[in-house]
């Protein structure tokens, strides 16, 4: 067997026994799925386990056309559902009315806080109902996330954290979602490896960082939409 082999098989076992040992302890819990490939391949893990698993995904208002029709395709491959949550529009309205809609490219700080009232307000609201919740998240996907630890609290929600694919390699991930035939986002082939918002994700070129399309115009060492970001 080589290296390749080996190294990948250690993930998936790995990542499976993360899995069955906080399963088993937290009865109660919720899958993220924000559309992307780290997503399915975590989802299809947690089916190993859990037939039924909760999975929800947050529709911000500013979503690529393809998201609610991928959401479809998986929710018809794995026969699961969906919960798809969204922002207060009372809240959206306002901040657009102080703002303006596209209050995103005017700074960073315009740009987080259209992220916490898109993204992270509904997230808060939606996880009052579990103890854990589980993330795709991968130490390779950003400069941010390297010093993420697998399971983690954040005491501002009082829940936490699960994310079960930190050592996972880019190549690691494609492999094996292309050996279990899973359905893939169809901007990845429009060149998009890392998809957010329709306004705030570009394609990037072959040898580019992945997360260089998103918010672009930002500091790269600085980019988070607040989801991931620790509270002590």
């Amino acid at each position: 067997m080589s290296y390749k082999d080996i190294s990948a098989e250690w993930r998936v076992e790995d990542s499976l026994a993360a899995l069955r040992f906080f399963l088993g302890r937290f009865k109660k819990y919720t899958v993220a799925f924000s559309q992307q490939a780290e997503d399915v391949l975590l989802l299809d893990l947690v089916k190993q386990i859990d037939p039924n698993p909760d999975v929800f995904s947050i529709d911000t208002g500013k979503l690529f056309k393809e998201a609610a029709e991928y959401n479809r395709s998986i929710e018809e491959f794995y026969g699961i559902k969906i919960n798809v949550i969204r922002p207060d529009e009372g809240e959206v309205e306002r901040m657009v009315a102080e703002h303006g809609e596209q209050l995103y490219y005017e700074s960073a700080e315009l740009r987080k806080h259209c992220c916490h009232v898109r993204k992270v307000n509904p997230l808060q609201k939606y996880l009052k109902g579990f103890p854990l919740w589980l993330t795709g998240l991968r130490k390779q996907q950003s400069p941010t996330r390297t010093d993420l630890e697998t399971i983690e609290y954040d005491e501002a929600t009082g829940v936490y954290k699960l994310s079960p694919l930190l050592g996972w390699t880019t190549s690691q991930m494609f492999d094996y979602i292309e050996a279990k035939k899973i359905p893939l986002n169809p901007l990845y082939e429009q060149g998009y490896p890392s998809i957010g918002c329709a306004c705030c994700t570009r394609p990037v070129q072959p040898g580019e960082d992945i997360r260089r399309g998103r918010w672009w115009w930002e500091d790269p060492t600085q980019k988070e939409c607040g989801l991931h970001v620790k509270h002590k």
